[in-house]
């Protein structure tokens, strides 16, 4: 026995809209939240948090250390630099050309307060790896639970 579906042309109108979202949704967004028209200059980062510490990894390629400025006001992380582009070559016809040059910022709010004295910053291998050590306030304390 097979089943009779009544033809609704709102049904297909809808499909069609929910098809064009998903694919401007494409087209404009990115993985990560950011979307295509966002800095594309933005460096990757890693925040994570330790009992002691924060730790930040940035992702800097072909970046100089001095090239690199990081200031931390309150609870805010900013890092501050500029990816130099090279040459570009004349007589070629690029087909791809996705590697981005010229100033950037970002700024992130720290998830506690850190004691910027004690601060550590490395740059290794085009990764900029900072220790910010928590304020004492911050850190998680652990109470020993007595029965009675």
């Amino acid at each position: 026995m097979s089943n009779i579906t009544r033809w609704n042309p709102m049904r297909d109108m809808l499909s069609l809209q929910d098809s064009m979202d998903r694919l401007f949704d494409s087209l404009y967004h990115r993985p990560g939240g950011m979307s295509a028209f966002d800095n594309l200059n933005t460096p990757a980062m890693d925040l994570y948090q330790t009992d002691q510490s924060i730790i930040v990894k940035v992702s800097l390629p072909g970046v100089k250390a001095e090239d690199v400025h990081v200031s931390v006001a309150g609870d805010v992380f900013t890092i501050q630099g500029s990816m130099k582009q090279e040459e570009e070559t004349k007589d070629a016809e690029y087909h791809i050309r996705e590697r981005v040059s010229g100033d950037f910022t970002r700024s992130v709010a720290l998830p506690a307060p850190v004691v910027v004295e004690k601060a550590s910053a490395e740059f290794e291998d085009g990764i900029l790896t900072l220790n910010l050590p928590k304020a004492a306030e911050s850190r998680s304390k652990t109470i020993t639970v007595k029965s009675k």
